[in-house]
């Protein structure tokens, strides 16, 4: 999932890049949102959105992983895979998605190693695999905001945990931004805008102010709402 151009290159030192990166999503179905009480379960669904389309304006590559998807956990959001057209969810049978093969192989198949990592539920589905790719030599980054867990407690005790094993903890804006790094990359300039002026919030409407205000930018333009047809 590498379309974009070639980017102007990052400085590294530590810091993500859009090159030495993969992002994972792991179990973003509805069962498991279901149980989320950590958070605000739709701010958890536009961080992932978010964080799925800044890896396509950026060109990292995505491996996104399901769980018992057809007997459980149903299928991945669709907003999810609206935002990653052409990446096919690996499915898994385990809770612990570097148990299966599979799913380490896509991420091998990457030759990245450092891993910016999202999933539900935070104790299990993201903490397991950090912990243990973390022992197999990754470095990964858990997108905080992007994942949740039964309750406030599960999900900042498996926060914990993973730190205390060198995972960095990051958002997903804090992500974008680090691949972004200067505005005077044109190249991604108005898509990392577009992005923020739809799932940012007050940052967005904020950009959306200085624009029109300030730079005297016309309104942006969203398409018009549709009401989809009725089905008997």
């Amino acid at each position: 999932m590498s379309s974009r151009p070639a980017l102007a290159k990052r400085s590294e030192k530590g810091l993500l890049t859009p090159d030495n990166c993969v992002v994972a999503f792991i179990d973003l179905q509805p069962q498991m949102l279901f149980g989320v009480a950590s958070a605000d379960r739709q701010s958890i669904i536009n961080n992932n959105v978010l964080l799925a389309k800044a890896a396509k304006v950026f060109g990292v590559p995505v491996v996104l992983s399901t769980v018992e998807s057809k007997s459980f956990s149903g299928n991945t959001w669709p907003h999810l895979l609206a935002a990653l057209p052409g990446v096919t969810p690996i499915e898994r049978s385990s809770m612990n998605s570097w148990d299966d093969v599979n799913f380490v192989a896509a991420i091998k198949k990457t030759g990245k190693k450092k891993i910016v990592l999202s999933g539900l539920w935070t104790e299990t589905c993201v903490a397991l695999p950090t912990v243990q790719a973390i022992s197999d030599g990754y470095e990964i980054y858990v997108v905080e905001d992007c994942c949740g867990d039964v309750s406030l407690l599960a999900h900042d005790n498996a926060m914990k945990r993973v730190i205390q094993a060198g995972a960095k903890p990051v958002t997903a804006l804090s992500t974008m931004l680090e691949w972004q790094r200067d505005w005077a990359q044109r190249e991604t300039y108005d898509a990392v805008m577009d992005i923020v002026k739809t799932h940012c919030g007050a940052y967005g409407i904020g950009v959306e102010y200085a624009y029109t205000m300030v730079h005297g930018a016309p309104p942006t333009k969203l398409p018009d709402y549709v009401i989809p047809e009725a089905h008997n």
